[in-house]
């Protein structure tokens, strides 16, 4: 099997290449669990394939550069809106990994993979839909999601049930992205691996001013 994983990773190294990098840098690359900063990983990782192998869920898929830079292809990434990380309880993709380019993760809740941000234009639940699918799904529920219950605007009998992401408590596990309804334009949530990064777009998608009143509901799809 491990030999299957190496000619998957040698023959996306030899079709992607460096060319055709995406337009997001190495850094924005979401890394299994246990992984440190890009520049550490990249100096560890050797690309053999055993952490994706390892995956019970199959959530790892090898970077073909479409999540990441030339530099970067045969590493292992996510497409979280196909399957997310489940956080496995024993983390066997960290056991898995024989250079230590993943370092042991001992709780599901001090894992991280980056923080989910909630892009609130185009949330239909801050729009006043009710939905709390993103929220159901959390694996640390009431902990690194919860919901803010509040009045549509200009509307004193229906509730807009908004989802809040807290970053001191967020994986960035990704369940949420996988399980969101909404998908057009784009799906309504990301997530970043940088906090500081995360904490900025969460700012900026406070800051915007999306009305929720029962017309915006009713056109929201």
């Amino acid at each position: 099997m491990a030999s299957g994983i190496a000619k998957v990773v040698a023959g996306t190294l030899v079709a992607g290449g460096i060319v055709g990098a995406s337009i997001r840098t190495s850094d924005d690359t979401l890394r299994p669990p246990g992984a440190g900063d890009e520049q550490d990983f990249l100096s560890k990782c050797i690309k053999c394939g055993r952490c994706i192998e390892a995956c019970p869920h199959k959530a790892l898929v090898v970077d073909n550069g479409t999540f990441g830079i030339g530099s970067t292809v045969g590493t292992p990434t996510f497409d979280m809106r196909t399957m997310a990380c489940r956080l496995c309880e024993d983390f066997p993709c960290v056991d898995a990994c024989p250079t230590g380019a993943l370092q042991p993760v001992y709780s599901r809740d001090t894992a991280h993979i980056g923080t989910a941000v909630i892009k609130r234009d185009l949330c239909i639940a801050v729009k006043g839909m009710r939905c709390e699918v993103c929220y159901r799904a959390c694996p640390l529920i009431d902990q690194a999601m919860t919901i803010d219950y509040h009045m549509r605007d200009n509307d004193t009998l229906h509730a807009v049930f908004e989802p809040i992401v807290n970053p001191v408590y967020c994986t960035g596990c990704g369940i949420c992205l996988e399980r969101c309804v909404v998908d057009d334009p784009e799906v309504a949530i990301e997530i970043v691996r940088n906090l500081d990064k995360a904490l900025e777009r969460i700012d900026e998608e406070q800051a915007k001013d999306v009305g929720n009143s029962w017309d915006n509901a009713a056109t929201a799809y």
